[in-house]
C-alpha cells in the first residue's frame, strides 16, 4: 500500500470513536453480513450503488477494497453502479489524488475508465455505469445504497442477496462553490472512516 495511504489508514483506525452510536447501528447490518460471508468461506462482493455512479459510490468501492487490504481480509470485490450513466466525476478525482490515489485514464472520453491505484500492484476499475452493467455482479452480492435517491427510487437491484441503506449526503451541492474541494474531502474522509471500520470489526477464524 502507497506510503501516504497506508498512514491515513493508520490514523483512521485509532478515530472510530468519531461515528456515532447511530450511525455505528447504521453500520453493523453491513459488518454482520460481511462477517457472514467470512464464517461460511465464501467470497464476499460488494456493489455500492447512487444515481449518477459519478461520487459516493466510487469512494465507496474504493474505500471498502482499501480497508480489506489494510486489514487483510481475503475474498473481497467490491463494485459500483448508478440508476443512470454519467461519469466519475473530476472533483470527487482530485480528492482521492490529495489522500495519496494514484490515478490513471484518458480523461478525454465521454465517460473514461480510470485505474485507482492504493498500491503498486493494486487498483480498483472506476467509471460510471448503471449497477447491472455486465462488469458488476449478478448474484450473491450485497447492494449498499450510498444516496436516498436511490435508495428510494431503486426498489429492486436483481441478483443481490442482501441490501443496505447507507446514504450520504452529496458533494455534487458545492460544487462550483468556494466550499468545493473541502466538501469532496469531507465526504470522502467520512466513507473512508466507515468503511475502515467496517472492517475492522470483522474476524479471521
Amino acid at each position: 500500500m502507497f506510503n501516504e495511504i497506508q498512514r491515513y489508514c493508520e490514523k483512521l483506525n485509532c478515530e472510530f470513536d468519531k461515528i456515532s452510536t447511530e450511525r455505528k447501528a447504521v453500520l453493523k447490518p453491513l459488518c454482520d453480513y460481511i462477517q457472514q460471508q467470512i464464517d461460511a468461506q465464501k467470497p464476499i462482493n460488494l456493489l455500492f450503488v447512487c444515481t449518477h455512479n459519478s461520487r459516493r459510490s466510487h469512494f465507496g468501492q474504493i474505500w471498502a477494497k482499501v480497508a480489506a487490504s489494510f486489514f487483510e481480509i481475503p475474498n473481497v470485490s467490491t463494485f459500483s453502479g448508478g440508476t443512470e450513466t454519467t461519469r466519475f466525476n473530476e472533483n470527487a478525482i482530485a480528492s482521492l489524488v490529495s489522500m495519496g490515489f494514484e490515478i490513471s485514464g484518458d480523461v478525454e472520453n465521454d465517460n473514461p475508465v480510470f485505474n485507482v491505484y492504493f498500491a503498486e500492484n493494486q487498483s480498483v476499475r472506476s467509471f460510471s455505469k448503471r449497477f447491472d452493467d455486465a462488469e458488476n455482479p449478478k448474484e450473491n452480492f450485497a447492494a449498499i445504497m450510498t444516496c436516498s435517491d436511490a435508495e428510494q427510487n431503486c426498489p429492486l437491484i436483481l441478483g443481490a442477496e442482501k441490501r443496505f441503506g447507507i446514504c450520504y449526503d452529496d458533494p455534487k451541492a458545492f460544487d462550483n462553490t468556494p466550499l468545493q474541494f473541502q466538501k469532496y474531502r469531507e465526504r470522502c474522509e467520512q466513507i473512508a472512516l466507515e468503511m475502515l471500520f467496517v472492517f475492522s470489526s470483522v474476524k479471521i477464524k
